[in-house]
């Protein structure tokens, strides 16, 4: 899956900034450094955006071509930051075939967003995934630590509603 960058601006604060700071202090002159340095700044801002990046690049003092190719290349590094409640729909083959084409498709009607987004006040995010490991269940998708299977597209306003303040 191609890895999409939100249209959400970057809002880091100065802390997570000293820390960013500090981490790259302590990896600069470390061959290898780049993979720990980008696992620890994504705990730092919860994803990695652009300007993130570029100052990991200048820190490390390597291309920032070098530093996204590894952010794109492992799916452990998020491009995007996660809504408050992320939701992830299953496309693996059983929940497809059993309708979570659709589900995607409502859920993004609903939300306003692409899989891939935050919405505008960062409540909710969307992602598309692989198998989650419940089959039995397809079509299903997840809200955080919460499993929903068996779902029809008109289900989904009443789940979402449970989120909603």
């Amino acid at each position: 899956m191609k890895k999409k960058m939100t249209s959400v601006p970057f809002s880091g604060t100065p802390e997570q900034k000293a820390a960013l700071d500090a981490l790259i202090a302590q990896y600069k002159d470390e061959k290898g450094a780049l993979m720990p340095v980008l696992q620890k700044a994504q705990d730092i801002y919860g994803y990695l955006p652009p300007e993130v990046q570029k100052e990991i690049a200048a820190g490390l003092g390597v291309p920032v071509s070098e530093v996204f190719g590894v952010v794109t290349f492992y799916s452990q590094f998020l491009l995007n930051p996660k809504g408050e409640y992320p939701i992830s729909i299953c496309l693996g083959t059983a929940c497809y075939v059993k309708g979570s084409g659709r589900l995607m498709d409502k859920m993004q009607e609903l939300l306003g967003i692409e899989s891939g987004s935050l919405t505008a006040d960062r409540k909710f995010s969307l992602d598309a995934t692989r198998c989650i490991g419940a089959c039995g269940l397809a079509p299903v998708l997840t809200i955080g630590e919460d499993v929903y299977g068996r779902l029809e597209p008109s289900m989904l306003e009443g789940i979402l509603a449970k989120y909603k303040d």
